[in-house]
């Protein structure tokens, strides 16, 4: 998957796409002037079959765009984030996707990442929140089995 930006992002929106490129192995490019057709160009040049667009709010990371590289919008979400500023010890080749939220099982299918019930080090947990402000919460657990830093609150599905 291409991670990118939406244009003129804040430094706090590129820290984030930094750190999620990171943790899912993927690659990240600064969008600048790039149109959407520049972007699934550079997609399919890098042999990328997804595009995430990460747009912000006033500086901050608010909504992700998931899209193929033929254009069709797969998924958006609205967020809220934590950006990590520690190393996040994960290993992307070896991540799962351990899903406590029906409705966000699809981003096994997006990300390409193993769907398992259970998982005890480098996956990304996706649960459910207690409140009401907020749809779940995806953790990014490292291969020591802690939780890093890095952490996405979903408001809601679009």
């Amino acid at each position: 998957m291409l991670i990118s930006t939406s244009r003129k992002p804040s430094q706090k929106t590129r820290s984030f796409c930094k750190n999620l490129s990171h943790a899912l192995g993927t690659n990240y490019v600064n969008r600048g002037k790039m149109n959407m057709r520049e972007l699934l160009l550079k997609a399919l040049e890098l042999d990328e079959v997804n595009i995430a667009v990460v747009n912000q709010i006033k500086g901050n990371p608010s909504k992700i765009t998931f899209f193929s590289n033929k254009g069709e919008e797969l998924l958006t979400i609205l967020i809220t984030v934590s950006i990590s500023t520690t190393r996040l010890n994960i290993q992307p080749s070896k991540l799962k996707l351990v899903s406590k939220v029906d409705e966000l099982d699809v981003l096994s299918n997006i990300l390409n990442i193993e769907l398992k019930a259970t998982a005890s080090e480098n996956y990304i947990l996706i649960s459910s929140i207690d409140d009401e402000n907020y749809l779940a919460k995806i953790n990014f657990i490292n291969k020591f089995g802690e939780k890093t830093d890095l952490q996405i609150y979903v408001r809601k599905i679009l």
